[in-house]
């Protein structure tokens, strides 16, 4: 099974061939999202450190979807499918979008833009963009919708650029840049500005290190034919304050500080009021190509199925307005929850594992620990225990040199989300799989300690 033997055919007659989706997916080969730009400019660890000391720039322009909706309806669309309250919502204004489905579990998030009253822009993995449009193309709903796709899967170009700018520099930067002082910006508002003569929407959101913190982090946005001009700009400005490009292989590493656990498993396989979206989904997409992996194994997919307090959006959540999946999640509320933890490795460990991964006799080698990060699959769950049971699920898996230590973001029964506990990490696939990425390996236990803050 390829991408292009699936052209043509939907997501449900995928499902319908394979039978069992969570089989399906943990069956796949891991699917990597392409990163069109340089996978190091400097070092990997130099430009993790210059988030922390400097600044670091990200050329996001090319490997996300953007969904451009438009009209008098597209606050009532969004907030019917959204579990955040949009009070407030319009123009200059952003948030982190959560869908869920009926019994509220989460199909995706992704950052929403503000543009102009009636106008929002939805930025992220397909998954999100997916729901948005599939629900404004069949409901009664007056907007319209553009797709701009990521560049692989566009020819005609983007209509924008994105650069992330991220680190305690930042300021000072794009003062130089747009030569005046830089307007206060709120924390998931957007201000404007002009650099090299090209306008710019600036949205103070940080995606290394800790959200929240004030002009840590800016995201830029313009026209994609001021993109060479802006980037020059900003690169010559940062210059005497020790901006770095960032690759792609640093890239994927910001989520270990942040605490962001990107791209859940979208909650769509089974439920049957949900057939008709997987009919017009493609099986060529991410939903029907991202495979499942890690230490823990169920043949249920909605074992795999995440709730938004599992992701640390259980703030988010807003009973306001009425949303797909309010009433489950009402239901939920009062009831315990996972709670999103880093676990610290013990360096003993993950010493251990990196020796025993080389010099152990081939039988007997774990899953080798590939950084800056070691997960290995799209969607990777690894089971977290405690005096033999289970407590939780660990996702991504890595180290910055801002933490100084292996991690991994997780997410365990809060009652035991206690900081300096002690848990065992299982890492590794039993049975092994297929994946072309993954050697032959045994499982080993690590262990590891809960810190409930970031790490940084």
């Amino acid at each position: 099974m390829s991408l292009e033997t699936l052209a043509g055919v939907s997501l449900q007659q995928l499902l319908d061939q394979a039978g069992n989706p969570a089989r399906m997916l943990r069956s796949l080969p891991a699917l990597h999202y392409k990163m069109p730009f340089e996978p190091e400019y400097t070092t990997w660890r130099d430009e993790q450190r210059a988030w922390k000391q400097t600044s670091v720039l990200y050329d996001q322009s090319h490997h996300m979807t953007d969904l451009y909706v438009k009209g008098p309806d597209v606050k009532r669309l969004f907030s019917d499918l959204a579990v955040n309250s949009f009070a407030g919502f319009g123009k200059d204004k952003a948030k982190q979008f959560v869908a869920c489905n009926d019994d509220g579990y989460v199909i995706s998030d992704a950052i929403l833009f503000g543009f102009d009253d009636d106008e929002y822009v939805l930025v992220g993995t397909p998954v999100a963009p997916n729901w948005v449009q599939y629900h404004a193309e069949t409901g009664d709903y007056d907007v319209s919708v553009v797709r701009d796709e990521r560049a692989e899967a566009n020819p005609k170009g983007r209509l924008t650029f994105r650069y992330q700018l991220n680190g305690p520099s930042t300021q000072k930067i794009l003062e130089k840049a747009t030569r005046g002082p830089l307007e206060h910006i709120r924390f998931f508002n957007m201000g404007r500005f002009e650099i090299a003569g090209t306008p710019v929407r600036a949205l103070n959101h940080t995606m290394a290190g800790a959200p929240g913190r004030e002009l840590t982090g800016l995201e830029l946005v313009g026209p994609a034919e001021g993109a060479r001009a802006v980037l020059d700009a900003l690169l010559e400005a940062g210059a005497e304050f020790g901006l770095r490009q960032g690759g792609s292989i640093s890239y994927v590493s910001t989520t270990l500080e942040s605490g962001w656990i990107p791209s859940p498993i979208p909650a769509i396989y089974t439920d049957e009021r949900l057939a008709d979206y997987r009919k017009w989904l493609p099986a060529a997409g991410l939903e029907g190509f991202a495979s499942i992996g890690g230490s823990f194994a169920s043949d249920n997919i909605e074992d795999y199925y995440l709730t938004p307090w599992d992701l640390g959006y259980g703030r988010t959540v807003k009973f306001d307005h009425d949303f797909i999946g309010r009433e489950a999640l009402e239901r939920r509320a009062s009831q315990p929850h996972r709670r999103k933890v880093w676990l610290q490795w013990n360096p003993e460990d993950a010493a251990r594992v990196f020796a025993d991964s080389i010099y152990a006799d081939p039988a007997a080698r774990p899953m080798a620990l590939n950084l800056p990060i070691a997960s290995f699959t799209h969607f990777q769950f690894d089971q977290v225990r405690k005096d033999g049971r289970m407590i939780g699920l660990a996702t991504y898996s890595g180290s910055t040199v801002n933490i100084g230590s292996l991690v991994s973001l997780a997410m365990i029964d809060e009652a035991e989300a206690v900081d300096g506990a002690d848990v065992t990490l299982l890492w590794g696939q039993d049975p092994n799989s297929p994946k072309p990425n993954l050697e032959p390996h045994v499982q080993t236990e690590i262990r590891a300690t809960i810190s409930t803050a970031p790490l940084t």
